[in-house]
């Protein structure tokens, strides 16, 4: 239900307009001035203001300059009665929707908010289709860093060659922006990338979605399926999380990059397949290799370039380009202004050790921009983020204050031993 504000300081006018808003299905409130209504701004958001200009305290066309400021995508249609066509064009071009005379003509009071509601609701499309387009770009690799200059330039490097990738690092440090970089700068980037997660897909289903599967070959395979090789066919295969993949499925995926063809469950024609394979981890998979958990000939086929990306604590110095980043593009998706974060904040999140790395900041910086201020402080970081900085009482987690769950258990009981007897 659509819902509206009526900022009027007479009484009567305001519920002569509810009632007709309201037989009409829209939801209504009430402001009696200038004040009333930012106050009701800032607490809720509306679809339509309707707004005189003549109130005491703060007049309309005040309130109007500062309802542009707060809510800019927020239709403000001016009412007056003793307003002449200079005002209305005033009105207009400090961003009112429209402008109506006093006392309104229904139908025209109507078919204006039924435009400004269309206006509204395109708004609200255009930002929706603005975030689709920024998610479907490939976003920038931000910072300066020595470890990430490096990257860029292998990146550079590596891209116009078909030669695979193999590129490590924790979870959270990037692995597949790195990835989608190198399609986009390959000769292959007008073709799809595909994304595999191995680690989300059972092991008994991992075979079907690389390679698909005939109609019937199983139980509930009703009918055929084209797997992510397939799909990939002329573009690139990006095979994240591959150390969790199980060894039946190695096999089968070192015999399709050594024939360049792969054969779908329960099917025997062979189907020859043009992929640049990419493959990430966060996993040592030499280590993995010793306890024959990852295929040695597998990690060879794998492992023409190595990338590693570092954690975001070996590249500190990064911090306040990715916040910036990260303030812009939050922001932007919820429609409020850039909040700028002061130095004596940068420098608290450059002294934090990040180990769920750059997923783990933006998540910080988003924390943030929703329940600070506009400008964001040393303060705001240690009470909303790392609340236990700000303490010096020493503190440890109790955990930690025991060498094993024995000992943990021990001091539990006579804990409560001791509570008994207080009792």
């Amino acid at each position: 239900m659509p819902k509206v504000l009526i900022v009027d300081d007479e009484k009567s006018i305001r519920s002569t307009l509810r009632e007709i808003l309201e037989f009409e299905k829209y939801k209504v409130e009430e402001a009696q001035d200038g004040l009333d209504c930012l106050a009701k701004i800032k607490a809720d958001k509306f679809d339509v203001i309707i707004m005189d200009i003549k109130m005491p305290k703060m007049d309309g066309m005040e309130a109007l300059e500062r309802v542009m400021v707060l809510a800019p995508e927020t239709p403000v249609v001016m009412i007056s009665g003793h307003a002449n066509i200079d005002t209305a064009v005033d009105a207009v071009k400090k961003g009112a929707f429209d402008f109506v005379s006093k006392p309104p003509d229904l139908n025209r009071l109507l078919i204006t908010l039924r435009n400004a509601m269309d206006k509204s609701c395109l708004i609200t499309e255009k930002k929706t289709l603005q975030r689709r387009v920024r998610k479907t770009k490939v976003q920038d690799i931000i910072g300066e860093s020595k470890n990430i200059s490096a990257i860029k330039e292998t990146i550079d490097r590596v891209a116009p060659i078909d030669a695979r990738v193999l590129i490590t690092g924790a979870n959270g440090t990037g692995k597949e922006l790195v990835a989608r970089w190198i399609h986009e700068k390959s000769n292959r980037k007008d073709k799809p990338i595909v994304e595999v997660n191995c680690a989300a897909i059972p092991s008994e289903l991992i075979e079907s979605e690389l390679f698909g599967h005939e109609k019937g070959s199983f139980t509930s395979a009703v009918k055929q399926r084209i797997g992510k090789f397939e799909q990939a066919n002329g573009g690139t295969l990006f095979l994240d999380e591959i150390g969790d993949m199980s060894l039946s499925a190695q096999a089968k995926v070192l015999r399709a990059l050594q024939e360049n063809r792969i054969t779908r469950v329960g099917g025997d024609k062979e189907i020859p397949t043009d992929v640049r394979i990419i493959a990430a981890t966060n996993k040592d998979l030499r280590a993995e290799i010793a306890m024959h958990k990852f295929r040695e000939d597998l990690y060879h086929r794998l492992a023409v370039i190595i990338i590693d990306v570092p954690p975001l604590n070996k590249r500190a110095e990064d911090i306040p380009m990715l916040v910036e980043h990260f303030s812009e593009t939050i922001c932007g998706d919820y429609g409020i202004a850039t909040k700028a974060f002061n130095k004596d904040a940068l420098k608290a999140l450059q002294q934090h050790n990040w180990s769920g790395n750059i997923r783990e900041l933006r998540n910080v910086v988003e924390r943030l921009i929703i329940l600070s201020e506009d400008k964001i402080s040393k303060k705001d970081v240690q009470s909303l983020v790392f609340p236990t900085h700000s303490s010096n009482h020493g503190f440890k987690p109790l955990f930690d204050q025991f060498k094993n769950v024995k000992e943990l258990k021990t001091y539990m009981e006579k804990e409560y031993a001791s509570y008994k007897s207080q009792a």
